[in-house]
């Protein structure tokens, strides 16, 4: 078994899921939360807090491989300015301990869970669910971070079973 930690960054939540992998691509869940960041007087505190607790997250659990959500260009600058850091300090929180780390875009999430890559959250909360076994409705943040996970696991199945390198996937016109 292979454990996987995805990572949802964000500036005011981050979504944390983690799951165990077989080489057939089933999985199983492991643990999941969302790290609230809005208790803190300044932004860089947010920033010091996900690292920190994110580093616990990876002591506690002790994953393999790291999935993390691509950065998406989001309409006001700032928020996107923002969105980098935290998925900066996440990626410092992982990094430093070694880990290795997949990127996968927003839409290649959907695709990967859904089947579209135009899901919406409820979509990806519902499927996630239903994937993993998971009673009641999960949290948004916590849904996106096993999401991730689940394309990481998925990917990763396909690419040892074919045995070509994700890098190397091409799609015909």
């Amino acid at each position: 078994m292979t454990r996987i930690l995805g990572v949802d960054p964000g500036s005011q939540r981050t979504g944390v899921g983690i799951i165990d992998t077989d080489p057939t691509g089933k999985t199983v869940h492991v643990f999941h939360a969302t790290v609230n960041l809005l208790d803190n007087d300044s932004f860089m505190l947010r920033l010091k807090q996900l690292f920190e607790d994110l580093g616990a997250i990876i002591e506690t659990y002790r994953p393999d491989e790291v999935a993390i959500e691509r950065v998406f260009m989001a309409k006001n600058p700032d928020s996107a300015l923002k969105l980098g850091q935290a998925r900066g300090a996440a990626l410092c929180a992982v990094v430093t301990r070694n880990l290795s780390v997949a990127e996968y875009a927003p839409k290649e999430i959907k695709q990967a869970v859904v089947g579209g890559g135009g899901a919406d959250k409820a979509q990806i909360q519902h499927m996630v669910g239903v994937l993993l076994q998971l009673p009641g409705k999960l949290q948004a943040d916590a849904a996106d971070a096993l999401a991730i996970a689940l394309t990481h696991a998925h990917t990763r199945a396909t690419t040892q079973r074919i045995g070509i390198p994700r890098t190397a996937w091409r799609r015909r016109r």
